[in-house]
């Protein structure tokens, strides 16, 4: 676990301009200013499907209807402006960097922290082709700031598929079906998921039963945006 003070020197932004608006840093703030911070969509959710609420709830009524197959998802907002910019800059401008001051947004509000953290695989070629695993760098700085691990092995993807933001939930499920494999043996009973935006949850649900199918007793899932959608 980071040490407060190693904590601000790696968060601590060089040219003390806010990622955003890049006016000028006060004292104290660390990448972004708090205008812009109060400008980020979290609106209050379901800590059980991440689905926006009136008010913060373990549950909502569509879980207690059709629970999800993970336990917990926490998630930093929703996909929508200024948000959607960042973590477009972060997955498709190689700002890669963004994975740390993101992280340390999403790690306030993670109160029991899974001790092994798993990235959401990509496929080999799209790796290649993008040079980094977004999910996986944001997985590695959650992990710096609560004292878990990542494993980016331990799940592999497959088989290559279309992008998932361009299909319909029933056609990411066709889509994922068999395109992960469980490369670890033993499994703890706490993981946590790490993806940088759920959209219709086929992914994580996929995944989330693949692990059940491994006796893991819970599973939480870490994100940086959330698509609203109507139940």
């Amino acid at each position: 676990m980071l040490s407060p003070v190693a904590v601000r020197s790696i968060f601590r932004w060089p040219n003390q301009q806010c990622a955003l608006c890049h006016l000028p840093l006060r004292d104290g703030d660390h990448f972004w200013c708090q205008p812009c911070l109060t400008s980020l969509p979290q609106p209050p959710y379901c800590h059980h499907c991440g689905a926006t609420t009136p008010k913060p709830v373990p549950h909502c009524g569509h879980c207690l209807r059709q629970p999800p197959p993970w336990d917990r998802l926490v998630r930093l907002g929703e996909y929508a402006f200024p948000l959607n910019r960042l973590i477009q800059q972060y997955k498709f401008q190689r700002k890669f960097w963004l994975s740390q001051p993101l992280a340390r947004l999403l790690a306030t509000q993670i109160t029991d922290p899974a001790p092994l953290l798993l990235p959401v695989p990509m496929h080999p070629w799209r790796r290649l082709i993008r040079g980094f695993n977004q999910s996986a760098l944001l997985a590695d700085a959650l992990a710096a700031l609560t004292g878990g691990q990542t494993d980016c092995r331990a799940i592999q993807r497959t088989q290559w598929a279309r992008h998932q933001h361009q299909l319909t939930r029933q056609a990411r499920l066709q889509n994922l079906r068999q395109a992960f494999i469980l490369k670890k043996r033993a499994w703890p009973s706490h993981v946590a998921l790490v993806d940088d935006v759920v959209t219709t949850g086929s992914t994580v649900s996929v995944l989330s039963q693949l692990l059940r199918q491994q006796h893991v007793r819970r599973i939480d899932v870490y994100c940086l945006g959330f698509t609203p959608k109507q139940h």
